[in-house]
């Protein structure tokens, strides 16, 4: 019987460089709800008059859109090769879309960053999740997310809601050994980083996840509207 590798232990918290903006990744298995969630964070925000923006690992550029198809949609990709493709994707995203963004003070919401990494690379293909991190932070300067949403869900109802689309990607294709070896490392870099991720039950209804989602952001959102007031305060004095 083939059973899980353990959780291997994330690394240290990395100071976060400044900026006006908001970043927000979202995280969990495959089948946990994380495109709905954004969406429906995104219309939160749009009815708030926020300036976002919606994007995704990998596949968020037209590069990144070739190399998802590489990962997801063509045949067998070695272990240190996938985590590669993956530091690669998230360089060119974070260069040409994310810190562009957060620099005009916007708010990004990704599907998966660096912690996806950690979590598939480095414990479930048993590549070490230090050094898959370490990859991921070199590869982007050093951005960490000033909140993660980690959408956690039983791996078997996960598994349910992606049969329920139809053709499965290569990775959706993996065993529940895989699975569990995922979900027990999302839930460890959690646990490593409570001040930075939000755990979220995702086997509850779609509405009572969404308005847990909303509860986990309010508090950053007033934070950065307080600190634009006061900028903008501070520019008007003489």
């Amino acid at each position: 019987m083939t059973t899980a590798a353990p959780p291997a232990a994330p690394g240290a918290p990395v100071p976060r460089a400044p900026h006006p903006g908001l970043f927000i990744s979202f995280e969990g298995g495959d089948g946990v709800g994380k495109t709905t969630q954004i969406a429906a964070l995104a219309e939160h925000l749009r009815a708030r008059g926020v300036e976002h923006l919606v994007t995704r690992e990998p596949g968020g550029t037209e590069l990144g859109a070739q190399i998802r198809g590489l990962l997801l949609d063509g045949g067998h990709v070695a272990p240190r090769a996938e985590a590669l493709l993956y530091a690669a994707d998230r360089a060119h995203h974070v260069e040409t879309r994310v810190r562009p963004a957060l620099a005009r003070g916007a708010v990004v919401l990704t599907d998966r960053y660096l912690d996806s990494s950690v979590a598939y690379q480095g414990a479930a293909r048993s590549l070490g999740a230090r050094e898959v991190r370490e990859l991921s932070l070199w590869a982007t300067g050093g951005l960490i997310p000033d909140l993660t949403i980690l959408l956690d869900a039983d791996p078997a109802l996960a598994r349910q809601r992606t049969s329920s689309r139809g053709r499965a990607d290569r990775l959706e294709r993996e065993g529940a050994a895989f699975r569990a070896a995922l979900r027990e490392q999302f839930l460890a870099l959690a646990a490593a980083e409570p001040q930075r991720f939000r755990l979220i039950d995702a086997d509850q209804g779609v509405p009572e996840v969404t308005a847990d989602v909303v509860r986990a952001v309010e508090p950053l959102l007033a934070a950065r509207e307080s600190a634009q007031g006061a900028a903008r305060g501070g520019g008007e004095r003489p």
